[in-house]
């Protein structure tokens, strides 16, 4: 007998980060097509960031996503990243930017995930100055080309202040930057990140599902709702708020790429697909809850 699937709250595009489930594209593919889901989050294949494939690989996923039935939701690029400081080579983003953004248009999708620059040890000002300066021109040209930034909480100048992320929005004004919240990131970056969610979230445009038990200097990732992230208020928050986007996994289980970490002997396909159950479990309760309340 098949395992019983929780249905999916309609109207909630489910999705996840490809390579939270495995290194390789047929391990990310499987374990999508496992979940039953349409969409993949794009960031590493086959160990290789998706700006750094060549033009044959690039041509051999399109491939493999249309024959997999897979749409993409969003990409994730290393613009402003944790790894790419405010004094970073410049000129390295923009060229990221440029690939990815006509490697968008194959995709189908409109979203690249960014962050704002973690600080190289300069003062406040300076660094505020050359954030916003490097991301109205980030943003000029993904205008230009018909792409979206979305910005995460994540590292940088605009990662857990909301603030910091208003004023960021407001200096940029452009159709083109918008927000990626992430449920769990404060766990390891030392904030409350369902605090920022009140403020922020009629900017949202993409969401990232995380949870997490400790602080910085012991964090431990878990699933949805069993951590201390809040991200079943989180989830209500949104649905209130009538959040039109897609709910996408980064499970941080038992492998986290950006930490070039794959747990001994673990299953990540298994884990990916338990932590996919489990959000769809936690929307279906969020959505009952919202409901109840407005009725």
């Amino acid at each position: 007998m098949p395992a019983e699937v929780t249905p999916t709250p309609s109207a909630l595009p489910l999705c996840g980060i490809g390579d939270e489930a495995g290194e390789s594209l047929g391990t990310q593919l499987s374990a999508l097509t496992e979940l039953r889901w349409n969409l993949i989050e794009l960031r590493n294949v086959d160990g290789t960031a998706l700006a750094d494939l060549d033009e044959d690989a690039f041509d051999r996923l399109t491939g493999r996503l249309a024959g997999a039935g897979l749409q993409v939701a969003c990409v994730d690029s290393r613009i402003a990243n944790w790894a790419r400081p405010i004094g970073s080579d410049f000129a390295e983003d923009l060229r990221e930017l440029e690939i990815l953004a006509e490697r968008c248009v194959r995709l189908g999708t409109p979203y690249i995930r960014i962050m704002s620059y973690p600080n190289d040890g300069r003062p406040e000002a300076s660094w505020r100055a050359e954030v916003h300066a490097r991301m109205r021109e980030l943003t000029a040209r993904a205008e230009s080309t018909g792409v979206v930034l979305v910005h995460e909480n994540c590292a940088g100048w605009a990662a857990s202040d909301p603030a910091r992320v208003l004023g960021l929005l407001e200096h940029v004004d452009s159709p083109a930057l918008k927000l990626l919240f992430d449920t769990g990131n404060g766990a390891a970056h030392g904030y409350e990140a369902y605090e920022l969610l009140p403020e922020i979230a009629p900017y949202v445009a993409h969401v990232h599902i995380k949870d997490a038990v400790g602080d910085p200097s012991d964090v431990h990732y878990v699933l949805p709702g069993e951590g201390r992230c809040r991200v079943g208020d989180a989830l209500r928050l949104l649905i209130e708020h009538g959040y039109p986007g897609v709910w996408s996994i980064e499970p941080h289980i038992n492998v986290r790429p950006h930490e070039s970490l794959t747990a001994a002997g673990a299953d990540g396909v298994g884990t990916f697909v338990a932590y996919g159950r489990a959000l769809e479990k936690l929307l279906n309760e969020s959505v009952a809850a919202v409901t109840a309340r407005s009725a």
